[in-house]
């Protein structure tokens, strides 16, 4: 309910407003005669002359602060994207930068740490600022389109995040006005192309999967979700800035979404190789080397993850650390059939729920119905009847551990 609120707030909301407005068309006909191995550079060099999202010398100074963000190494970065500020004080590229940084401290507690919103809506505020200059000065900005494109739309998300649908409403609207303006750089960069890629791709989807708001649709153009999951790949292996985070989307879609399990293993694994520290994909890549029976390979990442979290490394929170200590105790179970070990990583695992705030969570009601499993093969009926206790209690009534519940506590009544 909450990804369904979050997305209509954020997408389709800002288009209700847009639809009191004549439309002016959509035109990707240029990105659809873009081939993926190559980028179409517009003829005109003034276009990209002064533009420091493009500059060559900046992205190879930058390299290693952007990989130590997405490493989490936030203070080497920090400090990198401040010496640029310095430079280029009144360029948004420097703080849209340090607003990245705070989202990303945000996104391994599954975005609920309030800790850095403050600091993170503070940056794109002043990036919305740093932009609207450039955009005054000239409208025709692509750049300056670009970095209000993006800064309204991380905006946004945090804000609907946060229930705040009225201020995440205005975000969204400014951010897929600019995101439409920003279009006339897609042939200058694959930067330009983020935005799209993902409102081509969820324009589709979304209504696909929640019909309801189909009749939102009639008035604007048609999204291409097909086309938006090539833009996606291909700014992923093209994209500077915007590279990592279209990984990021695209490994979540494709294990979400188009349920092609195999391929978000692939990017998923590229991301955990390359930012070995970066607790939500190390996570992820558990959690699909896990459902796709790649054990060994699931269980040290696990083990990797656990150890980080009692290092105290920076985003090994407890989400991850339910995620990692579930997994350990299912192939405990399962394949080793050490259950006493078995028992440790399920108990781990509902601690580490009940730490972040997540008992409803899946994790959460396995690991008791396991639990609950091994009493009974072990003939402990005392806690089998604990654990089935809890299992009947929190489970859907019409679910299969509902009626598995029911069924052992029934049989077991007078024991």
């Amino acid at each position: 309910m909450k990804k369904f609120l979050t997305a209509l707030f954020t997408l389709f909301f800002p288009l209700l407003a847009v639809a009191q407005q004549p439309l002016v068309p959509s035109d990707t006909t240029a990105m659809r005669q873009v081939t993926f191995d190559e980028i179409e550079v517009l003829p005109t060099a003034t276009k990209v002359k002064g533009m420091l999202l493009l500059n060559r010398d900046v992205q190879y100074e930058l390299e290693g602060a952007v990989d130590n963000m997405y490493n989490f190494k936030y203070e080497r970065a920090e400090k990198q994207f401040k010496s640029l500020r310095r430079r280029y004080p009144e360029h948004p590229l420097p703080y849209f930068l340090m607003g990245l940084s705070q989202w990303w401290k945000i996104v391994p507690t599954n975005i609920q740490t309030l800790k850095y919103d403050d600091a993170f809506f503070a940056y794109m505020d002043t990036t919305i600022q740093k932009a609207e200059a450039m955009y005054d000065e000239d409208d025709r900005n692509v750049e300056a389109a670009f970095f209000l494109a993006a800064s309204y739309g991380f905006t946004a998300r945090l804000h609907s995040e946060r229930s705040n649908w009225r201020k995440a409403t205005v975000a969204s609207k400014r951010s897929l006005d600019f995101m439409e303006k920003a279009k006339a750089g897609n042939g200058l960069s694959p930067e330009f192309l983020f935005g799209e890629a993902l409102f081509n791709y969820y324009s589709v989807w979304i209504p696909e999967n929640y019909p309801m708001l189909r009749p939102v649709l009639v008035f604007f153009p048609n999204g291409d979700k097909r086309l938006g999951l090539k833009q996606l790949e291909y700014v992923a292996n093209s994209g500077f800035y915007t590279g990592t985070e279209s990984k990021f989307f695209l490994m979540k879609i494709l294990a979400n979404e188009e349920k092609n399990m195999s391929e978000a293993l692939k990017v998923s694994e590229e991301l955990a190789l390359k930012y070995p520290d970066n607790a939500y994909f190390a996570r992820f890549y558990a959690r699909l080397l896990f459902v796709q029976g790649h054990f060994s390979k699931a269980e040290r990442v696990s083990l990797g993850i656990l150890n980080k979290i009692e290092q105290h490394m920076p985003g090994y929170e407890p989400v991850s650390g339910r995620y990692a200590s579930y997994i350990l105790a299912y192939i405990n179970q399962h394949k080793y059939r050490d259950f006493e070990k078995a028992k440790e990583y399920y108990q781990s695992a509902i601690t580490f729920a009940e730490m972040s705030g997540a008992r409803d969570s899946g994790y959460f009601l396995n690991s008791y119905l396991n639990l609950a499993r091994i009493a009974k093969q072990q003939q402990d009926r005392a806690a089998a009847k604990k654990y089935y206790a809890i299992v009947y209690k929190a489970s859907d009534k019409k679910s299969s551990t509902y009626e598995e519940a029911k069924s052992y506590l029934k049989s077991n009544r007078k024991s």
